[in-house]
């Protein structure tokens, strides 16, 4: 008897009914800190290009802590080495909720935005590469134009009012979350420049001490934890590896699988990643990124100041590979995908909408800014030059984006409204009952054969 042949993976298609639920609440607290992060870069390119300029620069480069415990950090190093651990704890919990749970955990699902995720890494960083060979820059900064922020694409997604379908909105969060993850290993491996040893021993011991509280143990009171984690992130930054690392080891620490009928343990509606995400999110959506761009976007936006980024090799490489290798890189590894696995274009898109989808993927603020900061920190002037090139090139890439797709978003109306019809009032979308209804019959169909 022939085997059926198996079924391909949609790209772009209608994910899960539950991921469809985790999606929509996510991307509506993103949605919020994506704007108030588009305000908050906006405040600090006025600020700082104003005649308080200077007030500006005194507050971010005020320094305050402890000396002897290698904390007398300034404000702007306290929102990026600090802070921004925040935004960093909630991608680690994302990232290990989509290892195990989410669209990463199949390796057919998980082929498109991952191959999509790392050509939009790789292509970037070689435009770059090949702008400073060119041009006798410096390499350091190879990684700056790597990285996507999904809050800053939201928020300009919620400006112009588009109505994007829950397949183009999971693989864009997919490939934020893989980006993000390239972003860590690449901050962690490649921008640590001296260790301490004993305080990375006493952080991986911290670490060890908060999987055992929560994993053995079962502890689950905030007041263990935030102390716990302000220690390991003190003994992190202390040990030369960017602090921020701190935050996505004690993310991923966290258990995304709910107890149900364990030995020993009793019932639970939701995992504590999940209960902790919907805490921790809105501070970091809402608090830690805005504050950090209020203090990492402030550069220098005169016609002078301009053209001398525009001179730069490092910045040219930047804005090309943020406006030109992330769309190039998304939307041909996506393609080669699709090529060359099973995987198909879903059948209400077009290879139009992947190539608004890499428009989105070139906005790399967050990561970008602060990768900037950290390859360039003996070189202030360079670095000033990049971040300018960071907020031009994904300035350029939002407003590409905002126009392909807002002449598309007629048909993204329809497919939304589609998605969400609830003519029943059951609280369950009726293209969900069809698509089980569906399945149903296809799984009957063989039995009524034999029969």
């Amino acid at each position: 008897m022939s085997q059926a042949p198996k079924e391909r993976t949609s790209l772009f298609g209608l994910p899960s009914f539950q991921e469809r639920r985790f999606l929509l609440e996510a991307l509506r607290t993103e949605t919020v800190g994506g704007m108030l992060l588009l305000a908050a870069a906006v405040v600090a390119l006025v600020w700082a290009n104003s005649p308080w300029g200077d007030v500006y620069e005194s507050v971010r480069d005020f320094h305050f802590g402890i000396d002897s415990l290698h904390l007398d950090l300034s404000v702007g190093h306290w929102a990026s080495d600090g802070i921004l651990t925040i935004f960093f704890f909630v991608a680690g919990i994302e990232l290990k909720r989509e290892l195990l749970l989410g669209e990463l955990r199949r390796p057919a699902a998980a082929a498109l935005p991952v191959v999509a995720a790392v050509c939009g890494m790789v292509v970037p960083a070689l435009f770059y590469v090949a702008v400073n060979a060119a041009g006798g820059g410096q390499m350091d900064g190879w990684a700056v134009p790597m990285a996507t922020d999904i809050a800053f694409a939201l928020g300009v997604l919620a400006v112009i009012g588009t109505n994007l379908p829950s397949g183009i909105r999971a693989f864009l969060l997919t490939l934020a979350i893989v980006d993000d993850l390239g972003a860590i290993v690449v901050i962690a491996v490649f921008y640590t420049s001296t260790l301490n040893l004993p305080a990375l021993a006493g952080a991986v011991a911290g670490l060890v001490v908060f999987g055992l509280l929560h994993h053995k143990f079962q502890v689950r009171g905030w007041y263990v934890y935030v102390p716990l984690g302000l220690v390991i992130w003190a003994l992190m930054h202390a040990s030369g590896v960017h602090a921020t690392i701190a935050g996505v080891a004690m993310g991923m620490l966290l258990r995304v699988k709910p107890h149900q009928g364990s030995a020993g343990w009793a019932d639970e509606k939701e995992s504590p990643a999940e209960r902790i995400e919907h805490q921790v999110r809105p501070l970091s959506a809402g608090f830690a990124v805005p504050v950090f761009a209020l203090f990492a976007a402030g550069v220098g936006v005169s016609a002078d100041a301009l053209g001398e980024t525009f001179r730069q090799p490092e910045a040219l490489g930047v804005m090309l590979g943020l406006f030109v290798g992330k769309i190039a890189g998304v939307f041909g590894g996506t393609y080669l995908a699709a090529r060359f696995t099973r995987a198909q274009l879903s059948d209400e898109l077009e290879w139009a909408d992947v190539a608004g989808v890499s428009m989105l993927a070139g906005i790399g603020f967050t990561v970008s800014l602060l990768v900037g900061e950290l390859a360039f920190v003996d070189d202030p002037a360079v670095a000033e030059h990049v971040k300018a090139a960071v907020l031009v090139g994904s300035l350029a890439s939002a407003l590409v984006a905002c126009i392909f797709l807002r002449a598309r978003n007629a048909k993204y109306r329809r497919l939304w409204e589609e998605e969400n019809r609830d003519d029943d009032h059951d609280n369950v979308p009726d293209i969900y009952q069809r698509r089980a209804e569906a399945a149903r019959r296809d799984a009957a169909a063989p039995a009524d054969r034999e029969g």
